[in-house]
């Protein structure tokens, strides 16, 4: 935006309109959707229906999350991608309940995310992708309930131990980053590996006829997978030599 000139004249969103914006889910949820509305600022009518579990205010133009966010206690799930935000309110820690948070493709910087984000000991999903991130911040390591990390497109020369570390993540998206060396993103991803055989019980725990059961189970598993390995697979496209490179690059973005 140019120096001087007008910020744009968002659309007013009234207690009337937000209410009729409420969605149920096919879970139950209630879900306030004020997405693509062309709101510029942060609608504080809103606040009266903070029993809601899910909060999309994506797609606008909003700049600033006030401090007042904090009072929808009940959010599991809140979406501000595609904003304009360039920092987080530090009220945020307070939202316990939430397990997905989405602010990618905003004006985030570092310094833009406060610490408090480490007591969202719930939170599943964090994506920070799209930002102006130099650095990661480290109290990220605390969320040990975290399965999603998205980070790519940002500033990123590397990331804390801490977060590829983390016990239940399963996705970290560190891809479009200057990373010092060109395989560094893969490193991290080769990092996060989960063990292939998951033992729920120890067999000093089971009767010798259920120890019996689990072994005769594991051996049938382990001849089916052998047995696949050894078999080759007959080429379906016997004529294509190599693959589409840039195909293989966006299946993701296709889908």
């Amino acid at each position: 935006m140019a120096k001087g000139a007008k910020a744009p004249k968002g659309k007013k969103i009234t207690f009337n309109v937000a209410k009729n914006c409420i969605k149920i889910t096919f879970d139950g949820k209630k879900r306030l959707d004020l997405s693509k509305m062309g709101i510029t600022t942060f609608p504080k009518c809103i606040l009266r229906l903070n029993d809601v579990d899910e909060l999309d205010l994506s797609r606008n133009m909003i700049r600033k999350i006030p401090d007042s966010i904090s009072k929808f206690q009940n959010l599991r799930w809140l979406d501000l991608h595609s904003n304009y935000i360039d920092k987080l309110p530090e009220s945020i820690g307070q939202m316990t309940s939430l397990l997905f948070l989405n602010v990618s493709n905003n004006k985030l910087t570092t310094n833009g995310l406060p610490v408090e984000l480490n007591q969202l000991k719930n939170i599943r999903t964090v994506n920070l992708g799209l930002n102006h991130l130099d650095s990661v911040p480290t109290t990220l390591g605390a969320l040990k309930e975290l399965h999603e990390v998205g980070l790519n497109d940002n500033l990123l020369n590397s990331i804390p131990v801490s977060i590829s570390k983390l016990p239940k993540l399963k996705k970290l998206n560190t891809k479009r980053n200057p990373f010092p060396k060109p395989d560094e993103s893969n490193t991290f991803i080769d990092s996060i590996k989960r063990l292939e055989n998951l033992y729920l019980v120890e067999e000093k725990d089971l009767c010798p006829a259920c120890l019996k059961k689990c072994q005769c189970a594991r051996d049938k598993l382990n001849k089916i997978k052998n047995t696949a390995l050894m078999t080759p697979r007959k080429a379906i496209f016997s004529n294509l030599v190599s693959p589409n490179f840039m195909a293989k690059e966006s299946q993701e973005e296709w889908r």
